[in-house]
C-alpha cells in the first residue's frame, strides 16, 4: 500500500472516530432540560440593577471590590461558585451576584463583604443557591 493512501486511511479513521465520540458526548434528546437564565438576564438589563461593565473607576471602589474579591479567594473553604461571585461596587455599597451551593455559604460570602465594606448596610446581595 503506498504511504500517502496508508495516510489518509488513518486520517480518515481517526476522524471517523472524534465523531462518534464527540456524539456520544452530547445528551439523548429530551434527556436534560436546556439552562434558562431568562429571569437572571432580564434582570441584570434592567438599567437600575447594576452589572460589572458598571463597576466605578473611582480609586475607593476599585479597592473595595479588590478587598472583597480578594477575601473571597483566600476562604478556601468556599466553593469554586463562591469564588466567582460578581463583586461590584458603587459610590461604597457592593453588589454580589450569582450562585452559590447553598445558604450558609451564601452567608459566609455576605459576612465576608460586609466585614470589608464596612458593615451590612453596605452590602446589596442578589446572591442566588444553586441546585446543582
Amino acid at each position: 500500500m503506498k504511504p500517502f493512501l496508508r495516510l489518509s486511511i488513518l486520517v480518515l479513521s481517526v476522524s471517523t472516530a472524534g465523531l462518534i465520540w464527540a456524539q456520544q458526548d452530547q445528551p439523548a434528546a429530551g434527556s436534560q432540560a436546556p439552562a434558562d437564565n431568562t429571569k437572571v438576564n432580564q434582570r441584570d438589563r434592567n438599567q437600575n440593577e447594576p452589572t460589572a461593565d458598571q463597576q466605578k473607576e473611582n480609586s475607593s471602589d476599585r479597592t473595595l471590590a479588590q478587598q472583597v474579591r480578594r477575601a473571597l479567594v483566600k476562604d478556601k473553604s468556599l466553593s469554586t461558585y463562591a469564588h466567582n461571585i460578581k463583586v461590584i461596587a458603587q459610590d461604597g455599597v457592593v453588589t454580589l451576584k450569582g450562585p452559590v451551593h447553598s445558604d450558609q455559604e451564601k452567608q459566609a460570602i455576605e459576612a465576608k463583604a460586609a466585614e470589608v465594606a464596612g458593615g451590612a448596610d453596605k452590602i446589596k446581595s442578589e446572591i442566588d443557591i444553586s441546585n446543582k
